[in-house]
C-alpha cells in the first residue's frame, strides 16, 4: 500500500474540497491510504458526510492552520502544529511516503526544506511541473518560481533531478532529453549564467538538446525544460493565460450569430475534446524536487478534481521511487561534473605552464 500524507485543511476552500477530492482519488486507487492531517473533530464529520473509506483513512489532528497570506518565515516559527507541517512530518518519519498539500506555497517549501532538507549535491529545490504537449507526451519544466536567482550550477542540478524524475516516472520512453529555455538555439546566446549552464550541460551525462525557446515547450521534442525561476514562473503564468484567452475567443466566436451557433453544434465533440485536453485541473500537482522526500503543492484555488490530480501525482511518484532513483542519479551525474571540472582545470594548468 502506498501512504499519502494530506494537508486537509490547506488551500483557498479547506476541507470542502480536500475530503471530496481524496474521496474520489481513493475510489479510482485501491492500494493507497491516506493520512489526513487537520481538525479531527471538522475533519472527521467531514469525511463522514462524503461517504470517503475510512477503512484506509487515517485522522492526524493538527491544532493549527497556515492562512494563504502567512509569511513563510512566520508559518514556519510559529505554526509547528498546524496541518501543513504536521502533513509533512509524516514523509520525514517515513509513516508517509509523500505529502500533498494546497495551501500557501511559501511556507509549504519553506517547512518541507526544514524538514526535510535537501538531497546532497542540491544546493535549492525547484518547483517542477508536467504540461501537455504534442501527442499523449508530456514535458516537465522547471524552476517555476522556487528561486527567482540562479546559478549555472543551479540549472545543472535543476537538469539533473528533472530528467531522473521522469526516467524514473516513464522508463519506457528512454534517456529523457533535456533543454534549456533560452532566447535562440545559438550556443552564444542567453545571459551569462545561461551560456554557462549551456557549457556545463554539455559535458554532464545527460540527454542534453541545446536550447529550446519557448515555442518549442509542446512540440515534443523536449521532456525537461530548464529556466531560472523568474522566466519559468512568468512562462507558466503566460501559458496559463493564453489557455483561458482561447478558451473565451472560441467561445465567443461561436455564440456570434445563428450560423456560428449551428457550427458550434456540430463541432461539439471536437470542443469538449479540446477542452478536456488542456484542462487545467489535469495537470495540478506542482513537485518540489531536490528535497529527501516527495512533496506535492496542488493550487490553491483549484477544485475537488483538480485536488484528487494533485494526490494522482504524488501516488505515482511514490509508487515509481522516484526519490530513490533521483538520489542515485544525482550522485553519480554530480560525480561525473566533479570529474568533468577537474579535467578541465588541470588541462588549463597544464596549458600555463607550456
Amino acid at each position: 500500500m502506498i501512504t499519502l500524507a494530506v494537508d486537509a485543511m490547506g488551500g483557498d476552500s479547506g476541507l470542502d474540497v480536500t475530503v471530496p477530492g481524496a474521496t474520489a482519488f481513493l475510489k479510482q486507487q485501491s492500494d493507497v491510504r491516506l493520512i489526513m492531517v487537520g481538525d479531527e473533530v471538522c475533519l472527521g464529520e467531514a469525511l463522514k458526510a462524503a461517504g470517503a473509506p475510512m477503512n484506509r483513512i487515517e485522522i492526524k489532528h493538527a491544532s493549527q492552520v497556515v492562512d494563504m497570506d502567512e509569511q513563510p518565515q512566520l508559518a514556519l516559527k510559529n505554526k509547528k502544529d498546524s496541518s501543513m507541517r504536521v502533513a509533512v512530518n509524516q514523509v520525514k518519519e517515513g509513516a508517509a511516503q509523500a505529502a500533498v498539500s494546497a495551501g500557501n506555497t511559501g511556507a509549504l517549501m519553506a517547512t518541507a526544506r526544514f524538514v526535510l532538507k535537501t538531497i546532497p549535491g542540491i544546493e535549492r529545490p525547484a518547483i517542477a511541473k508536467f504540461l501537455p504537449s504534442q501527442g499523449t507526451h508530456t514535458t516537465l519544466m522547471l524552476d517555476l518560481g522556487a528561486n527567482v536567482d540562479c546559478t549555472a550550477e543551479n540549472l545543472v542540478q535543476f537538469a539533473v533531478v528533472g530528467s531522473e524524475l521522469v526516467q524514473a516516472l516513464y522508463p519506457e520512453n528512454g534517456q529523457p532529453r533535456v533543454g534549456l529555455l533560452n532566447v535562440g538555439s545559438e550556443d552564444i546566446k542567453g545571459t551569462a549564467v545561461v551560456k554557462q549552464a549551456f557549457k556545463l550541460l554539455k559535458v554532464a551525462n545527460l540527454n542534453f538538446i541545446g536550447n529550446v525557446e519557448g515555442n518549442e515547450i509542446f512540440s515534443g521534442k523536449v521532456d525537461v525544460v530548464i529556466a531560472d525561476g523568474f522566466v519559468g514562473n512568468i512562462m507558466l503564468k503566460t501559458i496559463e493565460g493564453m489557455v483561458k484567452f482561447m478558451g473565451g475567443a472560441i467561445k465567443q466566436e461561436f455564440q456570434a450569430n445563428i450560423f456560428t451557433k449551428m457550427g458550434a453544434v456540430a463541432a461539439s465533440p471536437a470542443l469538449k475534446g479540446f477542452k478536456n485536453r488542456f484542462d487545467p485541473r489535469k495537470f495540478n500537482g506542482a513537485i518540489f524536487l531536490g528535497l529527501r522526500g516527495v512533496v506535492v503543492k496542488s493550487h490553491g484555488g483549484t477544485d475537488a478534481l483538480g485536488f484528487s490530480f494533485a494526490l494522482e501525482e504524488a501516488y505515482h511518484e511514490a509508487k515509481a521511487d522516484s526519490l530513490v532513483r533521483i538520489e542515485q542519479g544525482v550522485a553519480t551525474q554530480l560525480a561525473v561534473l566533479a570529474e568533468k571540472k577537474l579535467e578541465a582545470e588541470n588541462a588549463a594548468m597544464a596549458n600555463n605552464i607550456e
